[in-house]
C-alpha cells in the first residue's frame, strides 16, 4: 500500500508540473515573448527611440568648392587644360582669402573694403591668365549665374556657326 500511495503522489506531482509549464512560459516571457516580446516582463516602448544626431559635417575647403564648380565653369567657357588650371588656381587663392576674412569677423566697412580688394586682384589675375573673350565670358558667368551663362554661350556658338 505504501507503493501505491507513493505512485499516486508521484503522478500528482508530475501532472501538476506538466500543467503549470505553459503558465510559467507566459509569466517569464519564454518562447514567443510573453510581456513585450522581449522576455522577463520588460516592455519595449512603442515610441521609436530618437536617432543620434548626425555628426556635423566639416565645411568644404576652398579647393573642394572650386573642384566642384570647375567642370561646369570649364564647360560653359570652353576652357583648355591650361586655362582650367589658371582659373582653378586663381579662384582657389581668392576664395581662401575670402574665407580667412570671414574668420576674422571684421566690422562691416573693413570687410567691404577687403572684399573689394580681393575682387579687384582676382579680376586682374584672371584677365592676365585668360584670353579676352573667355575673360569676358567668365565675368558674364559671375554676373548672371552658371545656368543662364551656359545658355547665352550656346546661343552665341550657334549664331557663329
Amino acid at each position: 500500500m505504501t507503493i501505491m500511495k507513493t505512485t499516486k503522489r508521484f503522478l500528482a506531482l508530475v501532472s501538476i508540473v506538466l500543467l503549470s509549464l505553459p503558465a510559467t512560459y507566459a509569466q517569464y516571457g519564454y518562447g514567443n515573448g510573453g510581456y513585450g516580446n522581449n522576455g522577463y516582463g520588460r516592455r519595449q516602448s512603442s515610441i521609436p527611440q530618437a536617432q543620434q544626431a548626425p555628426e556635423k559635417e566639416e565645411p568644404l575647403t576652398a579647393e573642394e568648392m572650386v573642384e566642384g564648380q570647375m567642370p561646369a565653369i570649364s564647360e560653359a567657357l570652353g576652357l583648355n587644360d591650361f586655362e582650367k588650371a589658371v582659373v582653378a588656381t586663381t579662384l582657389t587663392k581668392y576664395l581662401k582669402q575670402r574665407m580667412e576674412l570671414q574668420i576674422l569677423q571684421l566690422d562691416a566697412d573693413q570687410t567691404r573694403s577687403a572684399l573689394e580688394k580681393i575682387s579687384l586682384n582676382q579680376e586682374a589675375d584672371l584677365k592676365a591668365g585668360l584670353p579676352a573673350d573667355k575673360y569676358e565670358a567668365f565675368v558674364e558667368l559671375q554676373k548672371e549665374g552658371l545656368a543662364k551663362a551656359k545658355r547665352k554661350i550656346k546661343k552665341k556658338k550657334k549664331k557663329s556657326n
